[in-house]
């Protein structure tokens, strides 16, 4: 029984083993080719991924991009011109640092307009509130005693 068992998860490794192999990351024949192909993919973002650069992700698309990527290098595309054909085809999201202007001005500083925006409002709150009333709870006679004998004065008689 034992014995099956073992067999039985040895199969199963094996072929959780199997199904989980990928390729090989395809990588230009030339290291300082390869080199500038990273530099390039770690200055764009993945498109799938979003929250990662091109370098950094294994998606699919990613990978195609990379690819892509050296073909031009090895086509003797300069950086810049990579770079300027991906954006142009991707517009400027694909940059992991995209640049300032009109189009991404809430992407670089909305951020902190929502978080300027919270403070006056926490401030306007809390102004609001210091400046209310604080009017005490009305007691009804029978409150009343209770509290002064928690409080250990004396009772009053009507």
């Amino acid at each position: 029984m034992r014995s099956a068992l073992l067999a039985l998860a040895l199969v199963l490794f094996a072929i959780a083993r199997v199904v989980t192999a990928k390729e090989a990351t395809p990588v230009a024949a030339d290291p300082a080719l390869e080199a500038r192909a990273m530099a390039i993919a770690d200055e764009l973002r993945c498109l799938v991924c979003q929250n990662q650069t091109l370098a950094d992700s294994h998606a699919d698309l990613a990978m195609d991009l990379k690819n892509q990527i050296r073909e031009k290098l090895a086509a003797g595309m300069s950086d810049k011109a990579i770079v300027a054909y991906m954006v142009e085809r991707y517009g400027d999201f694909v940059l992991y640092r995209p640049p300032v202007k009109a189009t991404t001005v809430l992407l670089w500083f909305g951020p902190f307009l929502l978080l300027v925006g919270a403070i006056a409002l926490l401030i306007a709150h809390l102004r609001r509130r210091a400046r209310a009333p604080q009017a005490a709870p009305e007691l009804n006679e029978a409150e009343r005693e209770r509290a002064r004998a928690l409080l250990g004065e004396p009772q009053q008689r009507a």
